[in-house]
């Protein structure tokens, strides 16, 4: 029976490299799948190529396929990935002269293109799923409305002999759904098996999140040389049981609590997971550990797909102002939280909103606020941080300003004053029909 063996290479844009080189290396894997894409990552892209037409994609790309190609290139590893970000062709051009670079040439590559669906979203009647108001509410402050795209123009990117395929905005499980949709000859119509795919796509989508990362709690749920996280291989036969693995030697576990974790992150309703390509049921998945790191999941089935897809909407939404300042010593928190109240009313006195600042004592209030943190023992040091959202940028200037100000204005004892400021991009959702989207696969070969 066919087996098709998948590694998760990267859970987002700034994930570690070296594991992923491993897997392409030792993994003895058929598909290496790279997710780097979030919601704002999509938005933070679309500006960076309206800046620059030739950008747009991850900034790690050059870096991560230097050191990934020539091990998949030679173990005959096919790579998917969403590192395309908003310009997948940009992306195919500097993996092509990569590869030719590194002297891996005859590569093919296919990029995927039809995610990107601003002028759809922007000139339509359509509705912020958040909010319920429309989509022309945000006017020119709309910058990048995506689709999440399913797995049949990846499969078809698969058919036509890619050996690296390059998308944008895909929904997350799609990259994995993709190759066994190809290679076990799935129909677009198999609920069941792409109920089943969705899981396995879920698993891997985060990579060392199966494995043990953002798991370990000393103590409670020891995992060992994190500093050494080997990344996620699935086994995955075309009936039965998926096996979740990793290298061996390699840092982390697979447990099932690992994978349990992972398999209720991020979902509303395990039992109604919708993606472009099913709404998937993990409701009755299984999930049995066979030998120290190799985890059998089982059990996942699917129904008909929406007929609408979803669409990430990245906006302008004004500025953040930041300051932060330290106390130490006896009465540390006590100054702190003066400090914090200084720079409260002085904002209130230049115009701010109450709705609009934020004021934390980082390790007293920062996370669960002021009544949770009451009753603990009272920390030897304390940093103060001010936040305050404006409208323009010479406002969110004024935040950090009056920070450093606590210098010579504030309690006794302030030091190490830092102060910055961004520009917000906040994103929402809308919801397009399906047949609205067309997607387009084109290849180049290296």
């Amino acid at each position: 029976m066919k087996v098709v063996r998948i590694g998760g290479g990267a859970g987002f844009s700034g994930d570690r490299i070296e594991p992923a080189v491993d897997l392409a290396r030792d993994g003895e894997l058929d598909y290496l799948v790279f997710e780097c894409l979030a919601e704002r990552t999509i938005a933070l892209a679309q500006l960076a190529r309206a800046r620059d037409p030739q950008s747009g994609y991850d900034p790690l790309l050059r870096e991560r396929f230097e050191a990934i190609l020539p091990a998949c290139h030679d173990q005959g590893v096919t790579i998917i990935t969403n590192m395309g970000a908003a310009n997948p062709p940009a992306a195919a051009g500097v993996v092509a002269d990569l590869a030719r670079r590194v002297g891996r040439s005859g590569l093919s590559i296919a990029t995927v293109t039809g995610d990107d669906q601003l002028e759809l979203v922007a000139g339509g009647q359509f509705t912020i799923a958040e909010t319920g108001e429309p989509v022309s509410t945000l006017r020119d402050r709309l910058v990048s409305a995506n689709a999440y795209i399913g797995a049949e123009p990846l499969v078809e990117a698969l058919a036509g002999g890619a050996d690296v395929v390059i998308t944008g905005r895909a929904a997350d499980p799609s990259l994995v759904v993709a190759p066994l949709a190809y290679e076990c000859g799935w129909a677009t119509d198999a609920w069941h098996e792409l109920g089943r795919g969705t899981l396995v796509g879920h698993l891997l989508e985060c990579a060392g999140q199966v494995t043990g990362g953002y798991f370990a709690d000393p103590g409670l749920k020891d995992v060992d040389d994190l500093s050494r996280l080997g990344f996620p291989i699935a086994e995955i036969p075309q009936q039965g049981a998926v096996v979740i693995t990793k290298l061996p030697e390699t840092g982390g576990a697979v447990t099932p609590a690992t994978c349990k974790e992972q398999l209720l992150y991020e979902i509303h309703d395990p039992a109604a997971y919708m993606t472009p390509d099913v709404v998937a049921d993990f409701s009755r998945v299984r999930i049995t550990e066979l030998a120290r790191d190799r985890v059998a999941v089982e059990g996942a089935t699917g129904r008909p797909r929406p007929d609408t897809l979803k669409v990430s909407l990245g906006y302008r939404d004004g500025f953040i102002g930041e300051g932060q300042i330290s106390y130490a010593g006896d009465g540390a928190v006590l100054r702190a939280r003066l400090a914090a109240q200084i720079v409260r009313d002085r904002l209130h006195q230049l115009g701010f909103q109450p709705d609009d600042v934020r004021c934390d004592v980082i390790g007293v209030s920062a996370l669960h606020g002021e009544r949770l943190s009451a009753a603990r023992p009272e920390p030897y040091e304390a940093r103060v941080r001010v936040a305050a959202r404006a409208a323009s940028l010479p406002e969110a200037l004024r935040v950090g300003n009056e920070v450093e100000a606590l210098y010579t204005n504030g309690p006794a004892g302030g030091g190490g004053a830092t102060k910055f400021t961004r520009e917000v991009l906040s994103v929402a959702s809308t919801f397009v029909p399906r047949s609205r989207v067309s997607c387009f696969v084109r290849r180049e070969g290296a």
